[in-house]
């Protein structure tokens, strides 16, 4: 009997890790998926917080252009003069029905601006990321591939510009250059009107032009669309390849400097194998873990090149409210904007974990 338990005894380490890799990921998984909810109850508690600060919405939007009684009646009708903490337990119950409010200014529910307006965010969202990921990476490699010679320096002199030109100028420069001197590209706008009216003709418009434009099977529509998102992509995409491109070039070279790069070089192996095989990859996690904090940068960049390139998204309704004081639809978009990143955090957790084993752990 003594032999026969030998045996298990010597096997409950190799079967140890594997139950506790695959509990640890569902662990993990369940944990980052539960943080969604304080995340965002204090994110939306904050917004109320803050906008409730400026007084109640109907005097900030009106308070100067309606009379005293007509004033309080609105304030009344609207249920601003119960106690705020009274709003405040409505607020939270009308945000779990989905309900965002009704804008002041223009009397319409602040779901429906989400909808209207939100899809043009998304797209100038996605192709910001597209110019980060295509400029940043290949350029962060070419500067740890080139570390410390004329074409590292640089590199690492663009980043810096990069990050640190504010979204608003570099849009302005890029108005002046390719819009204005040059004349090559559109300085605002999502398209000209004929190409509007054609995705206007469509009965399943998504509010993303690039897939509507395709929808309509004509060519000078798609390249319209592209050609009056480069320069907006361009100037928010920067923002972030800075980043992209240093992350990639700091991990790149620690990863070269690893005893199994070495042991790999040794036998003979050729540097760009090394570079594409060997130090990519793990190169590659801490890009997915900044993601998320790039997407809140994003949406704030968002609002500047919106504005400066009247790009009709939440970022330009979101200035154009604030303008109007409508804080009822400021309130209701900075929520969205708020649970948007949330939920992009806990997708971004679930990607690094499922690249990089040691996340879970």
């Amino acid at each position: 009997m003594t032999t026969t338990a030998e045996p298990s005894l010597e096997a409950k380490p190799d079967a140890a890790p594997t139950q506790r890799s695959g509990g640890g990921l569902w662990r993990y998984l369940l944990v980052r998926a539960l943080l969604i909810i304080p995340t965002v109850f204090i994110l939306v508690s904050l917004v109320f917080v803050l906008m409730r600060l400026t007084g109640d919405p109907i005097t900030a939007a009106l308070g100067d252009r309606l009379p005293p009684d007509q004033l309080a009646q609105r304030i009344t009708e609207a249920g601003y003069d119960r106690p705020i903490l009274v709003q405040y337990v409505e607020y939270l119950g009308n945000l779990l029905r989905g309900d965002f409010g009704t804008t002041i200014s223009t009397r319409q529910p602040v779901l429906d601006v989400l909808f209207q307006y939100g899809p043009a965010t998304l797209e100038l969202a996605i192709y910001a990321l597209v110019v980060a990921f295509a400029v940043g990476i290949p350029l962060g490699r070419i500067a740890a591939y080139r570390r410390d010679l004329w074409q590292d320096a640089a590199l690492r002199i663009s980043a810096i510009l990069f990050y640190a030109t504010p979204v608003f100028f570099a849009g302005l420069m890029l108005k002046l250059v390719f819009g204005v001197w040059l004349q090559w590209l559109p300085i605002a706008g999502r398209l000209t009107t004929s190409s509007e009216l054609q995705l206007k003709r469509l009965d399943t418009g998504t509010g993303i032009f690039l897939i509507d434009a395709i929808q309509t099977g004509r060519g000078d529509v798609v390249v319209d669309v592209l050609l009056h998102a480069v320069l907006p992509a361009v100037a928010l995409g920067l923002l972030t390849a800075g980043v992209f491109l240093r992350l990639v070039r700091t991990n790149m070279i620690g990863t070269l400097q690893q005893d199994y790069v070495t042991a790999a070089r040794s036998r003979g192996v050729r540097e760009r194998r090394l570079v594409n095989t060997h130090a990519w990859r793990p190169a590659l996690v801490p890009i997915i873990t900044v993601i998320g904090l790039q997407i809140a940068l994003l949406l704030g960049g968002a609002v500047l090149t919106e504005t400066t390139f009247e790009w009709r998204g939440l970022g330009f309704m979101l200035v154009e409210f604030i303008k109007a004081r409508d804080f009822v639809a400021v309130q209701g978009i900075v929520a969205l904007l708020a649970v948007i990143v949330a939920v992009t955090n806990f997708v971004v957790d679930v990607v690094a974990a499922l690249v990089d084993p040691r996340v879970r752990f």
